[in-house]
Parts: C-alpha cells; structure tokens; sequence
C-alpha cells in the first residue's frame, strides 16, 4: 500500500530532530533518579513529565488512521539511524538564589551626657561596630524612673551622633537608651548606667581674664576701647561692673553681657574714664572677681615756668619746672628751643632732655636771644610751651684773631731701596729686566753698574726709573753679558746700592732632535 509509507518517512524525521533536541522522550526514563531526590522541588519533577507528554503525540498525529503495528517502526526507526554515542543528560533548571537574611546592626557605642539644663538633656554616642545589613538611624528612648515604660524620644530616626531631648519636666530622673536600626530590625539597646537628674547642672563661676588685660591697660584719650572677657559658669551667671568700688556710668560706658563673655566698650575714651574696674560673675552663691585698670592718657602741659638764671660769653643758663598737668602719665622729658631776635625763627637746641636745668653754649656774638621750653611724655609733645622773660644778650668783645703757626714737615731722607735685585738666569738672545725700587728725598739719582763699571749710555742697556721703580732691560743678552749688576742711588743725604748676579746661559740643541 504506498499510502502508509509517507507517515513513516516523517516519523523518521521526527525521531532525527527529537534526537539532536535536549529533551528528546527516550532519556526520560534515565533522568528520572536525578529528579527523584529534591523533595523541595516537586514543581519541577512535575513540569517535565508535563513537557515529554507534550512532544510525544507530535509524531503519532499524522498515524492516527492506521494501525498499530505501522507506528511502531516509525518509533524504531531514529534508533537505526542515531549513532551508538550516548544520549547527553539534561540537567534540570536551578531556583534562583534567595537573598540573604537581613542582619541588625550591633548596639551603639559609648553613650554618654554632653549637656544637661532645666528641660532637656543631650545625648552623645559612637557608631555600631558592626552594622549589619546597613544604618538607617538611631532612635533614642526614655523611660521615668520607677516605670517600665519607654517613650521614643525622637518621631524619625536619627542619623547623626548626637541628640537633644526636649520638653521634659524638670527634676525627673530618667533612664535613656539608644538603640541601631536597619532593615534587619534593631540592636540591642546601649544604655546609660544610671538614671539622670533633669536640672540644671552647677559649673563654679570663673573669670578668664586675658593675658593683654592682667597688667594696666593704656590709651590715648579720644581712641575707642572695646574689650572682651570670656567667663564660664551654669546656670547663666549674673554679671556686674563697678568702677572705683561705683556703679558704671552708662552715659559713658557700655556693657554687653552673653553666656559666654562680656564686652566693655567705650566710645571716645576721656581722662576721666581711667580707673579700677571690677567686673563680678555670680552663680547662686558662688562668685569670681577681677579688677582690670584702665588709664587714659594725653598729652602733658606746659612747665609751670622757665628762668633765665645768666648769660657770660657765647653762653646762656636756663632753668625750670615741671609742668601742672602731666598728662596722667609720667614726664619723660623736655624740649629747650632757642630763636634769634632778628629772624624769630625757632631751633631746636636739646630733645629728650631729663633735667631741668640747662646751659647752653655756642651763641652768636652781638645777638639776642628768647628761649622756651616743652614737655614730653609717651604722647608726645606738650601743645603749647614755657617762654623766657628775659632775653639774653651775647655782647661782641674786642678779639683778634692769631692763627697759630705750623712747623712743616721735613720729608728729607736719604735713599733707601724697599725692593732689592734679585740674581736670576737668562738665555742666549731673550731680553733680559732687572727691577729694583728705591725712595728718598729729595728725588736720588740712579746709577747702573755692571761688574763695578758704569754702563752709561750704552744702547745696548736701556735704564728706566718710574715713581722709584728703577729697571734696567738687557736686550739680546750673550754670555759676555753675565756678571754682578749694581744699582746705586744718591741724593744730597747720602746714598744706596743693591746687587745681583745675572747668569746667561747658552740653549745646547742634542743630536737626535736635529735628526728628527
């Protein structure tokens, strides 16, 4: 029958393709033990099953009018045409990793009290060691002494390390915790160690004076004066000033008190505004003081009066006293002038003079001279000054004047030579010097001498002196020129030789240099 053959053929492409699929019919049975063992994947072991039904009646489909007999070679068939290779196993799919279990952070470390006052109290603490899964904040609890309730503190987690718990009533005691939260949960609780009174906590007063401030404080009258000391002490302490045992001008002086320090100011300071000043910070009944001084000085007054006491010569004596007004500080001393009374121009005679009484010297005969005195301090200079009465009158006087008479100098001196000859060796052809230097006065007259014979004007020898420098230049010498130079000055006082020895030395050539 030619019908029936067709459905094998497509069996037997079938049973190819199921062959070179994964999840072919014929391993399911070898797969089975590997599926068996996971009891927790039951899900699994049903859906393959499911999946060999599915593709099984693929290939019986196109049969189904036949009978029997004719499917099974169509079933055989893949086995005749499949190599002898083993079937590979397919594994079966793996459910995906859960994530891990979230951990709650570690309890938070070294809780303790930063601050505490009549209504809350602020906390303090370290990071977790170990923060888990993550931080997402801190919360921070309470509970009353003699109660078992805790009442959160904060209504969202805190992130920093610090916090502050307030409207609490004031004299409780109160036991506070912190506990680490992330998704995890929450740590264990850290805990202060004993309860803690809601009051304000008493801090002794204590001024600290700075360092500028401990001595005497000066300024320059007019200058602006704004100082500040810092102080410590709880509750708030209560400030005072006082000058001079007085309570403050306030017309005058300001004062500006905070928690922390409190500020003296003064706008344009006066003479008046020096003194003692006493500032006091009280706590209940506890109490720190301190006294700064203040001084306030200006510029000093005029002396009281100046004195012409005489007048002789070139010369003048002044006296005086000292001023009224000194400036609130010390005199350091005086100024003394003096102005001719033909110009009126005033010069300045002494500065920084300490005592008060002067002469002064150096006057202009036949002229008439005023003088006048200022005072000093570390200001400055008095304003105004102390003027003489009197003026003194330096009178001109019969004086001739003699020069004195001066004896010149003698500068004669017989010759003397400061740099002898020096014997020295010349060669055969290179002109030779001879180099000497004499003094004397007046002016010696140099002599050359060869061999204790004049050489006079000889061409062959040229003689030089410049400035007492005397050479003698020996040009082309031969070896009859050697011998003993002298060099012989003489002037009207007396004279001076010097001698070498010259030696002239003839250059020997060897033999092998000529041959080469």
């Amino acid at each position: 029958m030619p019908a029936k053959p067709a459905p094998i053929k497509k069996s037997a492409k079938k049973a190819a393709e199921k062959e070179e699929k994964p999840a072919a019919p014929a391993p399911v049975p070898e797969t089975a033990p590997v599926e068996a063992p996971p009891a927790e994947d039951p899900p699994v072991e049903a859906a393959a099953p499911a999946a060999v039904e599915e593709t099984t009646p693929a290939p019986e489909a196109p049969v189904a009018e036949g009978p029997a007999e004719e499917t099974a070679p169509a079933a055989d068939a893949p086995a005749e045409a499949a190599p002898a290779e083993p079937a590979p196993v397919e594994e079966p799919p793996k459910a995906p990793t859960p994530p891990p279990p979230a951990v709650p952070p570690s309890a938070p470390q070294g809780l303790s009290v930063d601050d505490v006052n009549d209504t809350s109290v602020t906390l303090k603490w370290r990071s977790p060691e170990n923060i888990g899964s993550g931080l997402d904040g801190y919360a921070v609890e309470y509970c009353k002494e003699g109660s078992s309730e805790w009442v959160v503190a904060n209504t969202e987690l805190v992130t920093s390390n610090r916090h502050a718990i307030r409207g609490l009533t004031t004299g409780d005691m109160l036991n506070i915790r912190v506990v680490a939260v992330n998704a995890g949960g929450r740590s264990e609780p850290v805990v202060l160690p004993q309860p803690i009174p809601v009051r304000e906590v008493m801090d002794r007063p204590r001024i600290r004076m700075p360092r500028a401030l401990r001595s005497k404080y000066i300024r320059h009258a007019g200058e602006q004066i704004n100082l500040v000391i810092p102080f410590s002490g709880k509750p708030k302490p209560v400030i005072s000033w006082t000058k001079n045992g007085q309570p403050l001008d306030t017309k005058k002086v300001n004062v500006r008190n905070s928690d922390k320090d409190s500020i003296l100011f003064i706008r344009k300071a006066e003479r008046d505004d020096s003194g003692s000043y006493e500032m006091s910070v009280k706590v209940d009944s506890f109490e720190d003081k301190t006294t700064l001084i203040i001084q306030i000085v200006d510029l000093p007054g005029p002396p009281v009066s100046v004195k012409l006491v005489d007048s002789w010569g070139f010369n003048a004596a002044l006296e005086w006293t000292p001023p009224k007004d000194n400036g609130n500080t010390e005199i350091t001393g005086y100024t003394v002038q003096k102005a001719d009374k033909k110009t009126g121009e005033w010069f300045t005679v002494l500065e920084h003079f300490h005592r008060l009484n002067v002469t002064v010297t150096d006057l202009v005969m036949g002229n008439v001279y005023t003088f006048r005195v200022f005072s000093e301090n570390m200001v400055g200079r008095s304003e105004t000054a102390a003027v003489t009465k009197d003026a003194a009158r330096i009178k001109k006087t019969g004086i001739v004047y003699k020069p004195l008479e001066y004896k010149e100098h003698d500068f004669s001196e017989a010759p003397k030579f400061t740099a002898p000859l020096k014997d020295r060796a010349a060669t055969v052809g290179y002109t030779a010097k001879l180099l000497c230097a004499v003094r004397g006065s007046p002016k010696p007259k140099i002599e050359w001498l060869k061999n204790q014979m004049l050489l006079g004007d000889d061409p062959k020898f040229r003689q030089i002196n410049n400035q007492g420098v005397c050479s003698l230049e020996i040009r082309k010498p031969s070896s009859f020129d050697g011998g003993v130079y002298t060099c012989r000055a003489k002037n009207a006082l007396g004279e001076a030789t010097v001698a070498c020895k010259l030696e002239v030395k003839q250059v020997t050539i060897q033999e092998e240099k000529d041959k080469k």
